[in-house]
């Protein structure tokens, strides 16, 4: 019944030439950083959208607890009997809620799960996610230990869309970072960590004006070091 009156309050306002704003569903697993930094994002009109629903894998996830006190509904879902991703009848879960609320965009926000067809499929090419590096580079866990161990001079965190290879859909936006000779993964955790909020806010910003979608992004927009994001 949600929907329904969703869709009736889009065609009302599609007559007067306005639109409706953008409905976010995030996935989380844990303290929610990149959540609360979309939520902030939405209340403080940087991004014409509203948090509708947040779902995590893990009941303890701080997160539940933050989103809560922001009052949006936010829940746990058993994620099954795997350990890195969805079991394919729990999935399917995740889709009936995230249809429930009615989502436009789904964000998977330090959602540390494999996602497939049930997922994939429900919301094709409507799915994004950010992940710690600059894409193609380093996909996968502890990527601020590999880039300091490969002694890379640059680091960064990329949004991208989520498709059937891990971290390896068509890449959105990406902000970069110096990395230091005095730097560990926790320092670098912590500069990459403030770019991911300001690109995850960025790109939703950009998806609810309407200037970005899958269909019509052609290149990645690319933020250098100390370039001003927002």
């Amino acid at each position: 019944m949600r929907c329904v009156f969703v869709k009736i309050k889009r065609f009302l306002l599609s007559l007067l030439g306005l639109r409706d704003k953008l409905r976010i569903g995030i996935l989380i697993s844990g303290r929610g950083s990149n959540m609360e930094a979309i939520i902030r994002g939405c209340r403080e009109g940087k991004i014409y959208g509203k948090v509708v629903i947040v779902i995590s894998d893990n009941p303890n996830a701080r997160g539940l607890e933050i989103a809560k006190s922001y009052g949006i509904r936010a829940i746990y879902i058993y994620p099954g009997k795997y350990k890195t991703k969805l079991e394919e009848k729990q999935e399917w879960k995740y889709v009936k809620v995230l249809k429930k609320y009615c989502v436009d965009i789904v964000v998977m926000a330090g959602f540390m799960r494999i996602i497939k067809d049930p997922l994939l499929r429900s919301f094709k090419n409507k799915i994004i996610n950010i992940h710690p590096s600059l894409l193609p580079k380093y996909p996968g866990l502890e990527t601020h230990r590999r880039v300091l161990e490969a002694g890379e001079k640059e680091h960064g965190c990329t949004v991208h869309f989520a498709n059937e290879i891990i971290d390896g859909g068509k890449i959105i936006m990406q902000a970069k970072v110096r990395v230091l000779p005095n730097d560990t993964p926790e320092s670098l955790s912590r500069k990459v960590l403030e770019k991911e909020h300001q690109i995850l806010v960025k790109t939703l910003s950009l998806i609810a004006e309407g200037k970005i979608s899958y269909e019509t992004l052609s290149s990645p927009i690319v933020y250098e070091v100390n370039e001003k994001i927002l």
